[in-house]
């Protein structure tokens, strides 16, 4: 049997991840945790979903709960809650009532389901898959944050788009920071198999327009309808159905480093990771130019300035 918890449910995040992550049909049991001022409004959520569900056959059992006994036997948790970021408001601007938020829950985690591996979506996702981390005290495979596999998605999207092709001709793939600092690696992506640098021999291709669209896609979504679900819901049930799966795919997810990339340690980023039903297998080695590793290293600076400060706060 199948169990995943989702810490924050009735949020815009929490309750499109479950929706999403039912529809696929790979989990037995989805706890729709809540604070108890919310716990009516998980059962909405659930009653809503087991109508759609019914349509497609889908059997799998929603359990709205504010009780910590049933996180337990849980194989994955998603941590979503948290305060949710505003038009114009960077997700550094957040870290402090947010990191609060995640390191408490964290702590129950370990207590009620310490075999099961922590997902975090709750931003600046990097710093809070470091405060998951120290608050947890779980080994780092089995703390996870959604990372830059949204905006990796979201760069495929744009250059199959962009250029009119299949998206799964498109292999590319973001790393580093969860937001203004993220490193798009431009120098390995590839089209169709052609590397970039010479696919854009032949196509009318404004690669640094591309970036900024990705830079700004968050704010965008955010400015016109309010917040982002249904691109972060996708990724963030795609990564749980990889674990769950134990499909050995290689995602961009938030892991904390210990050198095993460019030698950056002590902070959580952005970086390829073989995923399997035990968190992060390995984090695969890859190749940057001096600008993407300038970019990295300036990632790195900028995460780990605001995790000590946070750490530092929490008293981790």
């Amino acid at each position: 049997m199948v169990k995943v918890s989702i810490i924050g449910s009735t949020g815009i995040i929490g309750k499109n991840v479950a929706f999403t992550l039912a529809r696929e049909d790979t989990v037995d049991e989805i706890v729709m945790f809540s604070r108890p001022e919310s716990v009516d409004k998980a059962k909405g959520e659930t009653y809503d979903m087991y109508d759609a569900l019914a349509a497609r056959d889908i059997d799998c059992r929603l359990t709205p709960s504010c009780d910590f006994n049933d996180l337990t036997g849980s194989h994955i948790i998603l941590i979503a809650a948290g305060i949710h970021r505003e038009k114009g408001m960077k997700r550094l601007d957040l870290a402090i009532p947010n990191a609060e938020i995640v390191a408490y829950y964290s702590q129950k985690i370990a207590e009620y389901a310490p075999d099961s591996i922590i997902l975090v979506a709750t931003n600046p996702v990097d710093v809070m898959t470091t405060v998951a981390l120290k608050a947890s005290g779980f080994k780092k495979s089995k703390v996870i944050g959604v990372g830059n596999h949204l905006d990796s998605l979201r760069l495929k999207n744009y250059f199959s788009r962009q250029i009119d092709i299949n998206s799964s001709e498109v292999h590319t793939r973001v790393i580093g920071e969860h937001g203004d600092h993220m490193v798009p690696l431009l120098s390995s992506t590839t089209i169709g198999g052609i590397p970039l640098k010479y696919f854009v021999e032949y196509v009318d291709l404004d690669i640094r327009a591309l970036v900024e669209q990705l830079k700004n896609a968050g704010n965008t979504i955010i400015s016109k309808k309010g917040a982002t679900e249904y691109g972060p819901a996708f990724a963030i049930s795609n990564l749980m159905s990889t674990i769950i799966t134990d499909s050995h795919k290689v995602l961009t997810v938030s892991s904390f480093l210990d050198g095993e990339i460019e030698r950056v340690e002590d902070v959580s980023l952005g970086v390829p990771a073989v995923i399997s039903k035990k968190g992060v297998a390995m984090i695969v080695p890859i190749h940057m130019n001096d600008i993407e590793k300038k970019e990295f290293y300036a990632a790195a600076n900028t995460v780990m300035d605001v995790t000590d400060e946070v750490l530092a706060h929490l008293d981790l």
